[in-house]
């Protein structure tokens, strides 16, 4: 059984790793449900303050995924969020490379829907990447898309937890002013989602600097690169402008934008390629089920409280690929290993039958010869053991070969089968002549209460 938090959260599996801490699928035992649980890994003051800023987030929009509470216990602390199964853009594109052009638009119009959200309560993300922005599992239908991560988010006007001239964020994602030791604003985000636009119809991480030389070499907006629609182009070129001022200035102007270019683009034919956003997370592991712990079910103790049962680990890939899954690794939680299966057991050879017991209520005569017994049948064909095939991996059985036993014979108890250890039948217990006790007492009483009847009945007369 994983580490409870607060009584309420039970960890199941690490599902991811952050910067400052693992991501696991949890259940929460009062809500009833899965969600996943941002375990902080440090606890120094600096990352504990950036906690309490990230969990104090409360912002209810469908493209939006902030905490929605939190826990702490003895020297741990986390917050949960909705389960998102779908990986993130960063997993897409690994797998499918350039997007459509019609997703691309589809997939920015809900990230500036987000963003419009956030910039509504004053917030500034500063690390919009596309391993920040999760999808659902949605197949091969409309994509959904959630803005996650606001772990370096924050309000304007408030202190900044860095030196002036440090900056915080992702290499490659920055806004121009972002280098110059700017305030954080939200035209800076706006440039980090037309990169992320760019990185989805291209299928690569844009080079920046190139990119802002290109805008300084023009003296305005450049030519649309390769594979990008003209249309679109226009669009992006406006959230990429090196000049804030010369970029949009809010998420809803964008994406009005946005939806006007959508309408010039072709439409999608038969040869494009069907995209499928698919679970990257996984089945449960032994012990739980779709409504929560399984009751009764075997699941693996924890060791320094927080393990789970078989957990397997599903870490972004670096190269922006398929998820990585193994086997749970995150020992600064705790961890345990499974037992190895237990080897089979040999085949052993079947015991002899017990002579016959004699009748009840008879004396056997001293045999002068040894008895006869019939020809024993013979045994049935054992049943083919399992072997995997050349692909499967040749891992030891985790369960035991059985083979079917001896069928009995008439008058004799049964074989032992092959895996089952041979026990001599016990010999029934010799009974004396008579009605056994638990007849015989209630006779009696009965009997007792006649004769006192009769003996009564006599008096009074």
């Amino acid at each position: 059984m994983g580490e409870i938090f607060a009584g309420r959260y039970e960890l199941v599996d690490p599902i991811g790793r952050g910067g400052v801490g693992a991501v696991w699928r949890a259940w929460d035992h009062r809500r009833r449900r899965y969600v996943a649980a941002k375990v902080l890994q440090q606890s120094d003051a600096h990352t504990l303050l950036r906690f309490v800023r990230e969990q104090a987030l409360r912002i209810d929009h469908p493209h939006v995924l902030a905490p929605a509470s939190w826990a702490a216990d003895d020297d741990k602390v986390l917050f949960t969020m909705d389960l998102v199964h779908g990986g993130s853009l960063a997993h897409l594109t690994g797998d499918y490379g350039p997007l459509p052009a019609g997703m691309v638009c589809t997939l920015m119009d809900q990230l500036l829907a987000g963003l419009t959200a956030v910039h509504a309560e004053g917030v500034v993300h500063r690390d919009i990447k596309p391993a920040n922005i999760l999808l659902e599992a949605t197949g091969t239908g409309r994509p959904h898309l959630r803005l996650s991560d606001f772990g370096i988010a924050m309000r304007k006007g408030e202190p900044r937890l860095t030196e002036t001239n440090y900056v915080v964020g992702t290499p490659g994602y920055f806004a121009p002013e972002q280098m110059l030791g700017s305030e954080p604003d939200f035209p800076a985000d706006l440039f980090a989602a037309g990169l992320v636009a760019l990185s989805l119809i291209t299928g690569a991480k844009p080079d920046t600097e190139a990119l802002v030389r290109r805008f300084m070499d023009h003296g305005g907006i450049p030519n649309a690169p390769e594979d990008v629609p003209e249309p679109l182009w226009q669009v992006l070129a406006s959230l990429l402008h090196p000049d804030p001022d010369a970029r949009f200035k809010t998420a809803t102007g964008a994406r009005k934008a946005l939806l006007a270019a959508a309408e010039l683009l072709p439409e999608a034919t038969i040869e494009d390629e069907v995209v499928e956003v698919f679970d990257h997370i996984g089945p449960l592991p032994s012990g739980f089920g779709p409504d929560g712990p399984l009751r009764g079910a075997p699941r693996g103790e924890a060791t320094g409280g927080t393990t789970a049962a078989g957990a397997a680990s599903t870490a972004p890939s670096p190269t922006g690929g398929r998820p990585v899954t193994g086997p749970a690794s995150f020992t600064d939680t705790g961890s345990f290993h499974l037992a190895p299966p237990e080897p089979s057991l040999p085949l052993q050879p079947s015991a002899p039958p017990p002579p016959a017991t004699p009748p009840r209520g008879t004396v056997p005569a001293p045999p002068t010869t040894p008895p006869r017994t019939p020809p024993p049948t013979p045994l049935p064909a054992p049943m083919p053991r399992y072997e995997p095939t050349a692909a499967a991996s040749p891992l030891a059985p985790a369960t035991r070969p059985y083979t079917a036993g001896q069928p009995p014979l008439p008058g004799h108890p049964p074989t032992p089968g092959a895996g089952v250890p041979a026990t001599p039948a016990p010999a029934d217990p010799v009974r004396k002549p008579g009605p056994p006790p638990k007849v015989a007492v209630p006779v009696l009483i009965v009997a007792l209460l006649c004769i006192a009847v009769g003996v009564w009945a006599l008096l009074d007369g």
